[in-house]
């Protein structure tokens, strides 16, 4: 160690505490008496670092200070680490675990956008399927750092039955939702949101399902995870809150703001009311423009972390809007903008259906059929390879000449017998 430098009695003392401490708890098994034990070692090393001095040795009589003979350095600052977590001074912060789930657009700008949030400077790849991560956050100096788990599910709503993968018993309590939309696509936009938001919240009431029956069959009182909006907020008895907190995105707004400006009013106020009707945050961003990240980043960390997200709010449909949830309320949306249509004449069920009926007027939405049809990833265009599509297609012919060279020796059976 530098506190005892070139101070070989000190150095060889603190080798024999080490391994006699070693020798005493070696068969320990526990985990959680070997994380106070490593914590406790770390602590004594701090104290050892900031509260030892090396210094020359002068004796003076008459200002001679002697501690008791029995106590080595290292008793010494064990006993201060225990004497601060006696008085408070040193409480152990429990580490915060969250799980955020990114969903969204084909080629949308999920990954680009959480690489940015991540401040990780690397080049954007196509997301294979679902893919994992993690960031961390420490609050203070040495303190713990504050964990994200990060699940980005690719391929727009061709994958959406592995939403049960991020979804799950052991995230439920934690677990926030992104949903990332590209607003140059206006015409794959609703029925992307609607798919994703669906297959997630089926996902979600069936954990929580599987919690609470599991919860009574052990006897204990159930723990209901719905969301509990307090009870000033704006039309609370109206909309359908996300069963977890949820944030939209509306990503490439720098081409979205090159649309005419009707398209852009019909847009903005549909995702107003979509995210108003869930209780959720929507902030329209780009990935070329600072500023907005900031703000997403802001959003993001208010999810991952629990940090501030900003005060800033913006409903204003000539600029990129900021709303955080419960900023917004039905009677300043206002109502569909359908100045053609007789509104009457759609025959929607509920207010949600006339929002999409109005909006698919405006948009008529792209068929996705042959995107629920392609199961096999290998067959999308998003994941292609030149050598492994060449090889992948040689092996296919030498597996359909397989296949016709068997037959055949199975028809000469067939004739001989």
């Amino acid at each position: 160690m530098a506190v005892f430098k070139d101070d070989d009695k000190a150095l060889t003392a603190a080798r024999l505490k080490i391994n006699d401490e070693f020798r005493k708890n070696k068969e320990e098994t526990s985990e959680e008496n070997i994380k106070k034990m490593i914590k406790m070692g770390s602590s004594v090393e701090a104290i050892l670092r900031e509260g030892v001095l090396q210094v020359e040795h002068c004796f003076d009589p008459e200002r001679a200070f002697y501690s008791k003979i029995s106590d080595s350095l290292w008793e010494q600052a064990a006993a201060e680490v225990q004497s601060l977590e006696a008085a408070g001074g040193e409480e152990e912060e429990a580490v915060s675990e969250r799980t955020v789930f990114l969903m969204g657009s084909k080629a949308g700008g999920k990954t680009s956008i959480l690489l940015r949030c991540l401040d990780r400077d690397e080049p954007s790849k196509p997301t294979l399927a679902l893919e994992y991560t993690f960031g961390r956050r420490a609050r203070g100096h040495n303190t713990p750092k504050d964990i994200a788990h990060l699940w980005e599910l690719g391929g727009g709503t061709s994958l959406s039955d592995l939403v049960q993968i991020p979804i799950s018993p052991a995230s439920i309590r934690s677990l926030s939702v992104i949903l990332i939309l590209d607003l140059s696509k206006p015409n794959a936009l609703w029925g992307t949101l609607e798919r994703l938001l669906q297959a997630s919240q089926a996902q979600l009431e069936k954990v929580s399902s599987q919690a609470q029956k599991a919860q009574k069959a052990k006897h204990q009182t159930p723990v209901h995870s719905a969301r509990v909006l307090p009870k000033d907020y704006p039309d609370r008895e109206l909309i359908s809150p996300f069963p977890v907190p949820l944030l939209i995105i509306g990503s490439k707004y720098d081409l979205f703001q090159e649309f005419d400006s009707d398209k852009r009013k019909v847009i903005s106020k549909t995702l107003r009311f979509v995210a108003h009707y869930y209780a959720a945050s929507l902030i329209f961003t780009s990935i070329k423009t600072e500023s907005l990240m900031s703000k997403t980043k802001g959003f993001f960390s208010h999810m991952a972390f629990g940090l501030d997200r900003g005060k800033t709010v913006c409903c204003d449909c000539t600029k990129p809007l900021i709303i955080p949830a419960g900023s917004d309320s039905f009677s300043q949306i206002g109502s569909p903008p359908a100045t053609d249509v007789d509104i009457t004449s759609l025959h929607a069920k509920n207010p949600k259906d006339l929002w999409k009926k109005v909006y698919e007027l405006v948009f008529p939405q792209e068929s996705t059929s042959e995107q629920r049809e392609l199961k096999d990833p290998a067959k999308d265009p998003q994941y292609s390879d030149p050598q492994i599509d060449a090889m992948r297609a040689q092996k296919d012919q030498e597996l359909e000449q397989y296949k016709r060279e068997a037959a055949k020796s199975w028809k000469g059976l067939e004739l001989e017998t």
